[in-house]
């Protein structure tokens, strides 16, 4: 072999040594893809479920890392407030929460040494109390936060018969209103399904707790439940009722038709 195919030859093997070692180096860096850093905050949250009407404490409550970016400005975030799970010890929940859920300050209310109703309360509204029994309160199926009608019903001599039995003459006073407690029960517990009470609690306005008031003192008050469907319908008055129809449930002892009053 002449010393010029040795020269190729050499020249050949070394450029492929060079080549397969580039190869192999190229193989071994990292194909790391890059992945978009996200930026979180700590946000507050219901370590556990927080009933309405409970007390939180700092054990109800535990920091969690949530995106900044979907971070709502009404959550409690610890980089703007680090001692939010002391200041809000003692606080009152008026509106459940589930684990998990950021704590919101518009859910809980401070009592300063109120009663617990008070303080879920919300701002110019009234509790007012009622009597009931199985018979007005729909059999004891009205739970707490349930929406109801109240009814009027009155007995009322007739004017053009002086021997005649008296009517009996009902109307809704009363449309959507909340249920905030029966008796002393102010949430269902441990799959309740039924709360037979003697007292109805209703959150009012105050003109509307002075219809009820007179109502009371006027005949017999009946709870009427709403379906959930018709939870977010407009509450009405007695003042709202005028010009629409009531009913004549019982004359002389048998139903009578619907009679109208205007």
């Amino acid at each position: 072999m002449n010393t010029a195919r040795i020269v190729v030859l050499t020249i050949a093997i070394g450029a492929g040594g060079i080549a397969a070692y580039l190869a192999s180096g190229s193989d071994k860096k990292p194909q790391q893809a890059q992945t978009a850093q996200i930026h979180t905050v700590d946000v507050l949250v219901a370590k556990s479920d927080i009933q309405l009407g409970q007390a939180v404490t700092a054990n109800d409550v535990a920091w969690q890392a949530w995106p900044a970016n979907t971070a709502s400005t009404s959550f409690i975030r610890r980089d703007q407030r680090p001692n939010a799970t002391t200041q809000l010890t003692g606080s009152i929940a008026r509106s459940p929460f589930i684990a998990g859920e950021p704590i919101r300050e518009p859910k809980l209310v401070r009592a300063n040494g109120s009663g617990f109703m008070a303080a879920i309360l919300p701002t110019g509204m009234r509790a007012i109390s009622t009597e009931i029994s199985p018979e007005t309160g729909a059999g004891g199926f009205i739970l707490p936060n349930d929406r109801v009608d109240v009814i009027l019903s009155k007995r009322e001599k007739n004017p053009d018969r002086a021997n005649a039995a008296d009517s009996v003459n009902s109307e809704t006073i009363l449309s959507n209103v909340r249920v905030l407690a029966i008796d002393q029960t102010i949430e269902e517990k441990n799959g309740q399904k039924v709360v037979v009470g003697k007292t109805a609690t209703l959150e009012l306005k105050p003109e509307q707790s002075e219809a009820l008031a007179r109502a009371r003192q006027s005949g017999t008050l009946t709870l009427a439940l709403r379906s959930l469907a018709d939870a977010n319908a407009p509450e009405t008055s007695n003042d709202d009722m005028k010009g629409r129809d009531s009913i004549n449930v019982v004359r002389y002892g048998v139903s009578t038709p619907t009679t109208v009053k205007r």
